[in-house]
This record gives C-alpha cells, structure tokens and sequence, in this order.
C-alpha cells in the first residue's frame, strides 16, 4: 500500500495488523481519486473509519488543505499516527480518535466538507445510521460529495429518505464506492 499521486508520491504505508480493518487496493483508490482529482486542491477531506489512514493521506498528498480522520480504534489511529509522520503531512493532517457519529456531533458547527469518504466495516448496517447523521449535520453543504465504500450488495435504497440522491455508483469486483450527494435543504447551517 503506498500514496499514489501527488507531494508524498510513492511513499509506503503501513497497514493495521490483523483482520480489523481491510485497506483499499491501490488499483481501486487510484480509480477512485482519477474521479474526484479535480475537487482535491485546496478541499475540506473528511475520512471516516479511516483504518491506516490511507485514503486521507492521499487527499493530502494531493493538495487537500485540511484532512480530518476518524477512526474509533486506538491500535488503527497509531497507524495513522505513524503514516502521518512518515508522509511529512501533518500539517493539513487532524486524527480524531472516536467513533465516526460522535466526530459528527463533535465537529458540528464547522464549514462542510467538499469530500466526505467513508469505509464502514461491511455487513454491520452503518452506513445508514451514519448518512442521517451527516444528513443533519453542518458538515454537508450543498456540494458536498459524500462517498461510502462498501459491499457490492449493500442496499441505498433508505438513501432518498434521508434526503440524498445517489449521483453515481463505480462497481469493482469486490466492492463498490457510491457517491451521494444532500438534496434536502434542511433549517439552518449554510446548506
């Protein structure tokens, strides 16, 4: 596993030992970071479950100008310690070390995101208790992309309900990312 592209090109990443989390392939990260290439420079990232960091830190690499990590285990959050330090990208670079819902409540009230990207463990049903937290949140404005990784046979059918559109889905062999973006317009906050 290594960053791909970008001011820490090249450089490996360590990974968390053990079957607690599961990185993402270079070949599907670097297809999902061709689509977003265009909206990195300068963004807000926002990486939840982030496992080893690896997704954040290319966004970095790539010229996010903040990154958030979320990550509720302590084992994996001094694997992003370490990747953080070793790509020389603490600068734009903040570790949360909790569970994903109360970084949302925690960070509510801040400007929204431009990428919110999210690799909840499979098969748990997360992901939808963490969209309607993000669906209430000020860290989802009106152009933020929201994009979950996940199973190739989790179901986004409950996303319409929680008022988002799902704008497209890129299918791999063994997982899909879908990308989502917040239609309604909810009071308050600058959606």
């Amino acid at each position: 596993m290594r960053i791909i592209a970008g001011s820490a090109r090249r450089l490996p990443l360590k990974t968390v030992e053990g079957k607690d989390t599961r990185p993402t392939s270079d070949r599907i990260k670097e297809t999902l970071f061709n689509i977003l290439s265009p909206e990195l420079p300068g963004c807000r990232f926002l990486d939840l479950f982030a496992g080893s960091g690896q997704m954040g830190l290319e966004a970095a690499s790539r010229g996010a100008k903040e990154v958030v990590f979320v990550e509720n285990s302590r084992k994996a959050a001094a694997c992003i310690e370490g990747n953080i330090s070793f790509t020389k990208l603490s600068d734009s670079c903040t570790l949360l070390v909790m569970d994903a819902a109360s970084a949302v409540r925690r960070m509510e009230g801040q400007e929204p995101f431009s990428i919110i990207f999210m690799d909840p463990p499979y098969k748990k049903g997360l992901e939808q208790g963490i969209l309607q937290v993000l669906s209430e949140s000020s860290l989802v404005g009106k152009d933020t992309a929201v994009i979950v990784e996940s199973s190739l046979d989790t179901d986004f059918s409950f996303a319409g309900e929680l008022g988002y559109q799902v704008t497209r889905e890129k299918t791999y062999k063994t997982n899909k990312h879908v990308f989502l973006h917040l239609e309604r317009q909810c009071s308050g906050g600058n959606r």
